[in-house]
């Protein structure tokens, strides 16, 4: 009796061990994660203030304050689980689904730069516009809220799924508390610098009273100015970053185009900067090129649905 229970103590001693072992890799794994999806945690920093543009300046941390929640929620307990699954039951399928997502990134992308670019999306004025729907700001809110949960929720399963990519190989436990980590980690990074971005102006505007001093009314002022021309370029990071964090995506899982990559960023290896600056550049390109092409299929399947309904209702 003694003996079988020192047995069942060794296994119980051994076990917590092994966890405890698996449980110190966590911090790696996270920060191994976390530089992965950089692309993606930017992209989401950068779109999701104007979800709160033209709303009550009152309303903005409630409005997301709501998004995190739901983003975290979603990761928590649908992503999270649901990546776990996939990777226990069908492993084979999450590379492709990494690429499908990495594919709408590069359409993404290529949208933005396409609208940045060309004038042919803004009606001219001596053309008639449809009439506005008029709706009430609780309406508008719930509206904006509803769009920014489904933009995050397709950053969110990348994130999800990249970070199981990354622990595939680790333990249950690890794996579980990785996701999880990266899950809240990634929630309050994005939401918290979002939160400090939309109240920036305000904050600027508190400064540049009278009764601080005239330097800390300056910065103020000068936050003010500054907040507009920095969500521009915000913007055009988060551009920047979804198109090579995608075309990255679809290059890891085509091993015709990784390892020409590899070998570009090996032969410049001497210069670290230079070799990560050409390589997010290259990235960038294909991604715009593969977006197009993706637009130009999506305009395709349009115009014969539209063909279809047409036909169908004579």
């Amino acid at each position: 009796m003694a003996t079988g229970l020192l047995a069942l103590l060794d296994d119980v001693a051994a076990l917590v061990k092994v966890s405890a072992a698996s449980l110190d890799d966590v911090p790696t794994q996270v920060a191994k994660t976390t530089g992965k999806v950089s692309g993606i945690v930017i992209d989401d920093t950068a779109v999701t203030p104007k979800y709160v543009v033209g709303l009550d300046p009152k309303r903005e941390l409630s409005i997301i304050y709501q998004i995190a929640k739901k983003s975290l929620i979603n990761k928590v307990l649908i992503l999270g689980p649901a990546a776990l699954l996939l990777g226990y039951f069908a492993p084979a399928i999450i590379p492709y689904i990494l690429m499908i997502g990495g594919a709408f990134l590069c359409f993404e992308g290529y949208e933005k730069v396409h609208s940045i670019f060309s004038k042919s999306h803004h009606a001219p004025d001596d053309e008639p516009t449809e009439d506005m729907k008029v709706i009430t700001p609780q309406e508008l809110e719930k509206e904006r809220v509803t769009s920014a949960v489904r933009t995050d929720l397709i950053l969110s399963a990348e994130i999800m799924a990249i970070a199981y990519a990354t622990v595939t190989d680790s333990p249950l436990v690890t794996q579980i508390v990785v996701l999880l980590t990266v899950a809240i980690f990634i929630t309050v990074a994005v939401y918290g610098f979002v939160a400090l971005i939309v109240k920036a102006d305000d904050i600027g505007v508190h400064m540049a009273q009278e009764r601080f001093s005239p330097t800390t009314q300056k910065i103020g002022r000068g936050l003010v100015k500054s907040m507009p021309k920095f969500l521009t370029i915000l913007g055009y990071v988060g551009t920047a970053a979804m198109l090579w964090v995608g075309a990255e995506i679809i290059a890891h899982g085509l091993p015709f185009l990784h390892h020409p990559l590899e070998a570009l960023e090996h032969s410049l290896a001497s210069v670290p900067v230079v070799a990560w600056l050409v390589k997010v550049l290259v990235l960038a390109l294909g991604g715009v090129l593969l977006g197009a092409v993706i637009a130009q299929f999506v305009t395709l399947g349009s115009k014969l649905f539209k063909r279809s309904e047409a036909k169908t209702a004579h």
